[in-house]
């Protein structure tokens, strides 16, 4: 999960408005963009069809220029996942596993 759920604009500007991103979205930006997977390994990742992956990465990224553009609050919340806490995981290339 993530650390931080909302992002906005630091000016005194009141925010254009607030744009939703889901968790999942927020996932595929941090294994694609922070972690530098390309889409086929975040689709393992993610236990997901690469064309769902991009899919979802592409509308996470639209949503990313949006707030930069536009000054929008940004909230990470919701969307479909399961949240692996490492104990007894099964998972070949466990993200628990990785260290930054």
């Amino acid at each position: 999960m993530p650390a931080n759920t909302s992002f906005g604009p630091l000016d005194e500007h009141e925010a254009a408005e607030e744009i939703t991103m889901t968790v999942d979205e927020f996932e595929a930006i941090r294994l694609i963009d922070l972690l530098g997977l390309n889409q086929e390994e975040c689709s393992k990742r993610m236990n997901i069809a690469r064309t769902t992956a991009q899919a979802i990465y592409n509308s996470a990224r639209k949503k990313l220029a949006k707030c930069l553009v536009e000054g929008a609050d940004l909230h990470v919340d919701g969307g479909e996942y399961n949240v692996c806490d490492g104990a007894g995981c099964a998972c070949s290339d466990c993200p628990t596993k990785i260290d930054l």
